[in-house]
């Protein structure tokens, strides 16, 4: 075991005799109730990344590409004209909504705006009043306004962003409060592989969700596209209600936790998020720089894969011509990938910090290289295969597969540095990493207007490879894995008697001066 204490300063992970806190007989590795808690936070997060993305296939069938004024939003020639057959198809299956690709790309991150504001008042709420309700509660919120996507898009597309918009607000608990809850129910020492289970989630939904739209699409009910929103709104609200009634705030508030196993939890956390709450520290953690190597790592990270999660299926239809059935088995493949190397990864980083050779810095900075400069090098690549639709597919599901390594870097590496606040801080970075991730649709569907060849989508390409690579290197410069001075629960008991002692010679110059002006009117 790495030791990384600085007198008082101990990190969670490695207090002397941890492991002899467990209680006599208990064994860490049976399945328990973090167990179930982690599948569900796995679940909701992946009826998350549902819901967030199925419009990114949807808008596809949505849109009546024939009918867009001057450039029929283009689609591109280089690779050959698209085959007759095809454009039957895809003819049958347009939509009857003419809106621009500088639209489209606003419907697309209305979602984002409502997600952004609600990020860190939940952070802050989920603090102090507890993250489970403003999970289960927003959730739902999202999963029913899904079931008015077609009528708001009728009624108009002012309608329709304002309908996505809601459905932001309503997911926008959904990261701040999982983070609140795995630093109350999860060990640290099986944070890299939990933390990465529930994360992996967001892969696993879009992997759901793209295949599974693009065949509503073609063969749903209520004109195809609209039963997207129907399925999943409902699969979201069927989740919400499981969630709220089958899972607990904590252990402590658990009724069927068994006692050897909640004795386990609370032992191993010392000074984590429920067992303390301190006043936040908000000075010295914008003066952290660990904290800000986080926040520009999320920042990276959402710049590129939203980039990727609203545009792969535009680039597939534009310039690979694919159909809408098969542009969502295409699209959700690097997300398969990525879901499947995440876990992998998850695991080898916790090898990596148990065999004692590697410590938390150095293994949140591998796997994070792993990450971003991964996905940075595939669309390098991806921009100049030209037209060969096998090898474009191939690197992009290598490129976006490696980025899975950031659910065992950066995106846990809050609870490393403050376990009490990780909620907290993940509000803020998860806050500014996504109004970075919403200018991705915007940006991208300013270089591609009414000009999607190859060389545009270069340029997209080139711009969310450049911040990956920037971006994740300052977080190697930067980064670290120790928790940090402002967060050390043994300084809380000498803050409580220093404020205790300041309250009580208070109180005591209070009453001396009742008492004199008593004596004094006598």
């Amino acid at each position: 075991m790495v030791s990384q204490s600085r007198g008082a300063h101990v990190l969670v992970w490695e207090q002397p005799g941890l492991e002899d806190q467990r209680p006599k007989g208990y064994s860490a590795g049976g399945l328990g109730t973090r167990h179930w808690v982690t599948f569900m936070l796995f679940l909701g997060m992946a009826n998350a990344y549902v819901m967030r993305t199925n419009m990114s296939v949807a808008i596809v069938a949505m849109v009546n590409h024939t009918a867009l004024p001057v450039d029929k939003e283009a689609v591109d020639t280089e690779c050959g004209n698209v085959d007759p057959n095809k454009t039957v198809v895809a003819s049958s299956q347009d939509g009857s909504f003419v809106w621009s690709s500088t639209l489209q790309g606003y419907i697309l991150s209305s979602f984002f705006y409502g997600y952004v504001i609600t990020q860190i008042p939940f952070g802050i709420l989920s603090k102090r009043y507890g993250a489970r309700l403003f999970l289960g509660v927003g959730m739902l919120i999202n999963s029913v306004f899904a079931f008015l996507v077609p009528l708001a898009a009728e009624a108009g597309y002012e309608w329709l962003i304002l309908v996505r918009f809601i459905q932001g607000l309503g997911e926008g608990p959904i990261v701040p409060c999982s983070h609140a809850m795995l630093a109350k129910w999860i060990p640290p020492n099986e944070r890299s592989r939990m933390g990465a289970a529930v994360y992996a989630g967001a892969q696993f939904g879009t992997v759901i969700s793209m295949p599974l739209s693009g065949l509503l699409s073609a063969y749903g009910f209520s004109g195809g596209w609209p039963s997207i929103f129907y399925v999943f709104g409902l699969i979201g609200t069927v989740w919400c209600i499981a969630f709220l009634f089958f899972v607990s705030e904590d252990p402590e508030s658990c009724p069927s936790i068994k006692e050897t196993e909640k004795k386990y939890i609370l032992n191993s956390l010392w000074g984590a998020a429920g067992s303390s709450s301190p006043p936040i520290p908000w000075s010295k953690i914008l003066l952290s720089m660990p904290f800000w190597a986080i926040m520009l790592a999320h920042m990276g990270q959402n710049y590129g894969y939203e980039t990727l999660m609203t545009q792969l299926p535009t680039f597939m239809k534009q310039v690979l011509h694919f159909s809408i059935k098969d542009n969502g088995f295409v699209s959700a493949l690097p997300y398969l990938c990525m879901w499947l190397f995440s876990m992998f990864i998850s695991v080898v980083a916790d090898w990596m910090l148990s065999s004692g050779r590697f410590n938390h810095t150095q293994v949140r900075k591998i796997v994070n290289s792993i990450g971003e400069y991964g996905p940075a090098i595939g669309l390098f690549i991806a921009a100049n295969t030209g037209c060969n639709a096998a090898a474009t597919v191939a690197i992009l599901a290598i490129g976006v597969g490696l980025n899975g390594g950031i659910y065992s870097g950066f995106k846990v590496n809050h609870l490393d540095v403050s376990p009490r606040f990780a909620g907290i801080l993940m509000a803020f970075t998860n806050c500014l990493a996504n109004l970075t991730g919403l200018l991705a649709p915007i940006v991208a569907g300013y270089i591609i207007e009414g000009r999607p060849t190859q060389a545009q989508w270069r340029i997209v390409f080139y711009i969310a490879g450049g911040v990956y690579i920037v971006c994740g290197t300052f977080y190697n410069i930067f980064g670290s894995g120790r928790r940090q001075e402002w967060d050390n629960p043994a300084e809380d008991e000498a803050l409580a008697k220093k404020a205790a002692a300041k309250k009580a010679e208070k109180l005591q110059r209070k009453a001396a001066n009742n008492q004199n002006e008593a004596e004094t009117a006598q």
